[in-house]
């Protein structure tokens, strides 16, 4: 269900209601794009039945499935309509449109082609934990999860966010992880790292199905690479990457995790409580392994999530003595 996640902190003083968080969705059900309409987005059924629920409460967790639709509109292609009505006009009236006019040409042109272009449609699912007061987009890319929350916070009253934060930055932990060849309680480290290089060099470093507990990478760790990604497996039942910005990527749940998995229960809910059953209990430890929550305030005035406010995590300390840990 879930292969990435960007999590965020909802705000201390909103009130976590299912009915009016349905009644919220209504107001913006997906609807495919009109033949000039370019984009659309919305809310559809998380179950995938026409006109169904646009939110899914199962075992105290809530489902959301945004999606949106778009048309391919390629710039040469556009070019190539504004430059034949152009010499439309040049054949007709003997003169060249300017450039205002050439403007006006461009947006005659895109709607045009809209009615014939091919669409797009992409899907993400959100989840809401209203007892742990914590929001995940089914996304690795910061951008697509800006529309979904920035979306929830017009419709839902009362309803901010803040990205999920750590006392103790995940690069500098991941460092100390890699040095230390010791990951922290209820964690393994697998075999999979990119390491960065902070200076003007910008080496990058990669393993892929490489044993990381051997010299060659502390070594790199010690001429100031940092990892930006690392493979790690909790509880022998989830397996993901941790990368820089707190984000979870490439999540598989284990066969240990999925030997247990009702037969006899709908699938959509036997899906959902799954993935969210392990990864409430990952997402918390994961916190922990990181010093605790919050190098920033969060709770009762929060303001709504703004991605130009959101600074990344800090820069691990720079080396130090050869037979010294960076850390």
């Amino acid at each position: 269900m879930f292969k990435d996640l960007i999590i965020y902190r909802i705000a201390a003083d909103w009130l976590a209601d299912f009915p009016a968080l349905e009644e919220a969705l209504g107001k913006a059900p997906f609807a495919e794009c009109g033949p000039t309409q370019q984009t659309s987005e919305g809310w559809t059924p998380p179950r995938g039945q026409e006109n169904g629920a646009l939110a899914e409460a199962v075992a105290g967790q809530w489902m959301l499935r945004y999606t949106a639709e778009e048309k391919i509109l390629p710039a040469s292609v556009v070019a190539r309509k504004v430059e034949q009505k152009a010499k439309a006009i040049e054949d007709a009236e003997g003169r060249k449109p300017g450039k205002k006019e050439k403007k006006d040409l461009k947006n005659e042109a895109v709607l045009d082609l809209l009615p014939t272009s091919h669409t797009k449609i992409s899907s993400m699912w959100v989840w809401i934990n209203p007892a742990a007061r914590l929001l995940m987009v089914g996304t690795g890319t910061q951008a697509r999860a800006d529309v979904v929350t920035s979306m929830l916070v017009q419709l839902l009253p009362g309803f901010a966010l803040a990205l999920l934060d750590t006392q103790t930055a995940p690069q500098a932990a991941m460092g100390q992880w890699l040095y230390d060849q010791e990951a922290p309680a209820g964690f393994s480290i697998d075999r999979a790292c990119e390491l960065r290089a902070t200076d003007e060099s910008k080496a990058v470093v990669r393993y892929g199905s490489h044993p990381l507990d051997i010299r060659e990478v502390r070594e790199h760790i010690k001429q100031g690479k940092r990892p930006t990604r690392l493979a790690l497996t909790y509880d022998n039942r989830v397996s993901f990457v941790l990368n820089q910005a707190l984000q979870i990527r490439g999540i598989q749940m284990l066969d240990s995790a999925t030997d247990g998995r009702a037969q006899d229960v709908d699938a959509f809910d036997a899906d959902v409580a799954l993935a969210t059953g392990e990864l409430a209990r990952l997402i918390p430890a994961l916190v922990d392994a990181l010093g605790g929550e919050g190098r920033q305030e969060l709770g009762r005035g929060l303001a709504p999530h703004n991605p130009n406010s959101v600074t990344g995590p800090a820069t691990a300390p720079t080396d130090t003595a050869p037979d010294e840990s960076p850390f």
